[in-house]
Order: C-alpha cells, then sequence, then structure tokens
C-alpha cells in the first residue's frame, strides 16, 4: 500500500497523482498511465481536470489527437506535494 494510500484511501486521483509523482520528468500518455493504474482510460481523464486547472500537471498536444502530460515542477503546489510526498516514503512506505 502506497503511503498516501494510507493516508487518504484509494481513488483515482490519488492514483494517478502518485503515479505521476514517481514518473516526475516524465512524459505520460493517458493510456500508459491508465494501463500502470489500472484505472480506465476515461477514469484517468477524469481525474486529470482538476490536476490540469490547478496548474499541478502539464498538457501537452502532439498533432490533433495524442495528449501527453507531466508534472509542472515549476509550480509551487507541486513542489509542496513533492516536498511532502517524498517526506511520507520513509515513514509510510509501501
Amino acid at each position: 500500500m502506497s503511503p498516501l494510500e494510507k493516508l487518504f484511501g484509494k481513488t483515482a486521483q490519488m492514483t494517478v497523482l502518485e503515479y505521476l509523482m514517481e514518473h516526475k520528468g516524465e512524459i505520460n500518455y493517458l493510456s500508459g498511465m491508465a494501463e500502470a493504474t489500472g484505472l480506465y482510460h476515461s477514469s484517468v481523464a477524469r481525474v486529470l481536470e482538476p490536476l490540469l486547472e490547478n496548474n499541478i500537471v502539464i498538457e501537452k498536444k502532439i498533432g490533433k489527437q495524442i495528449r501527453s502530460f507531466s508534472l509542472n515542477e515549476e509550480h509551487r503546489a507541486t513542489q509542496l506535494l513533492l516536498t511532502f510526498y517524498d517526506g511520507l516514503k520513509p515513514v509510510l512506505g509501501d
């Protein structure tokens, strides 16, 4: 069980956020996130919306249909989330 899941329970948004934090600095695609997290493609797309609206995640379109996502590591809220998450892992880790 992940540190965030231990504290906040298992939700699709928490699962996607944790996946992105574990893969910070990487470009991620909806299909890859869905496969890696075990969530439906539509669920991943739905829970990404508030993260995009709050600038936690950045979306880049590649062509007309492909969307890529990455953490906005420049945003102060994202930096705080990463600090919090990195601090939890040694205390409540898997």
